[in-house]
């Protein structure tokens, strides 16, 4: 749990001793001022120091590592949760905007065989305040650094849509609560059909992306398991469902594997279900992870990745290469937890 998890009424009833508008105080320190209980100056010194110590208000995160990469543009936070799981936050400044990449599970059940999280299992959920403590962590890395966070995107460890209420929850506190525009906040999914079907029926118009890396059956249930469940032809007639109904961009994921998802065909099946779906291509050069290099994937190599790029502009494709970043740090989603697993001595 964390202090995030509480709203204003729960609030409230930390200070129902204390005058009423002591509530709003503390919910405008915590939510708009983004301070710890001890820095709430408009509190008396003695309600801080009691709020200070209550553990109703203790931090939900405690940073056992941060990396630093691309001359401190990215920051990487590993977060040791109260229970002992731990889940990874990146903090990634930009010069006209910064996004900050939270997770929604410790660890993941998906399974992708690529994907550093899905070596190591699915942990639990997060609550809605462990989501929305990491977001107020990196807008408060921000603001030291004289920046305004102004994106969010989950696309962290863990299957956003399948901890739906609790990432619904938390999305609805970052735009009522923190401020922050649903049109600036994206949640990825690697096609859980009716998560997709049931965030198209809110009243949130964020952003979707879909982690597709194959557009063929066949590729697609290797890479991505979930796919045996909803293959290809369900998770686009979803995504037509959610345009529908928020007009919202779409976007499509790809990781480019060497020799795997990079060929003529791929582009070309790509290019069929981006143009049916009127939606960008996010093209991403794998980041190695341990598990992805046993299984022999490589990431495309930088000359093949442009030609990619350029077969899918060539018919049309609003198609961009995602800037590579932390290529010094343990970039990947998973690796910096996986590298923790590593070091740590089992108990």
């Amino acid at each position: 749990m964390s202090r995030y998890d509480l709203d204003h009424e729960a609030l409230a009833a930390l200070v129902a001793d204390e005058p009423s508008y002591r509530a709003t105080q503390l919910y405008t320190g915590l939510y708009h001022e983004l301070a710890e209980p001890g820095e709430l100056t408009t509190l008396p010194r003695a309600l801080r120091e009691r709020l200070s110590e209550a553990n109703e208000l203790a931090p939900g995160l405690e940073l056992e590592r941060e990396q630093l990469a691309d001359e401190g543009w990215t920051r990487k936070w590993l977060f040791r949760l109260a229970d002992g799981a731990v889940v990874e936050t990146v903090l990634m400044a930009y010069p006209r905007h910064t996004t900050v990449c939270v997770s929604s599970q410790a660890g993941c059940a998906m399974g992708c065989t690529f994907c550093a999280t899905g070596d190591a299992g699915f942990g639990r959920h997060l609550s809605v305040g462990e989501i929305v403590e990491q977001v107020v962590r990196a807008a408060r890395a921000a603001r030291r650094d004289g920046r305004r966070l102004d994106h969010v995107v989950y696309m962290g460890m863990g299957e956003p849509l399948a901890n739906y209420d609790r990432v619904v929850a938390s999305l609805g506190r970052l735009t009522g609560d923190l401020g922050l525009s649903a049109r600036h906040l994206t949640v990825s999914t690697v096609g859980v059909v009716p998560g997709i079907r049931r965030l198209a029926k809110e009243a949130l118009p964020v952003n979707l992306a879909i982690s597709l890396h194959a557009a063929r059956d066949t590729l697609r249930d290797e890479l991505v398991p979930l796919n045996r469940r909803y293959p290809v032809a369900a998770l686009v007639e979803a995504a037509e469902e959610y345009l529908a109904a928020t007009h919202r961009r779409l976007s499509l994921e790809w990781a480019l594997i060497d020799g795997v998802n990079d060929t003529d065909r791929d582009v070309a099946e790509l290019t069929g279900v981006a143009r049916a779906l009127r939606a960008h291509v996010n093209l991403i050069p794998l980041n190695p992870t341990e598990g992805g290099s046993a299984r022999g994937y490589r990431g495309t190599p930088p000359f093949r990745v442009r030609i990619f790029r350029d077969a899918l502009l060539a018919t049309g494709v609003n198609v961009t290469v995602r800037q590579t970043r932390g290529r010094d740090i343990d970039a990947a989603c998973g690796q910096l937890a996986g590298a923790h697993r590593t070091r740590t001595p089992a108990s």
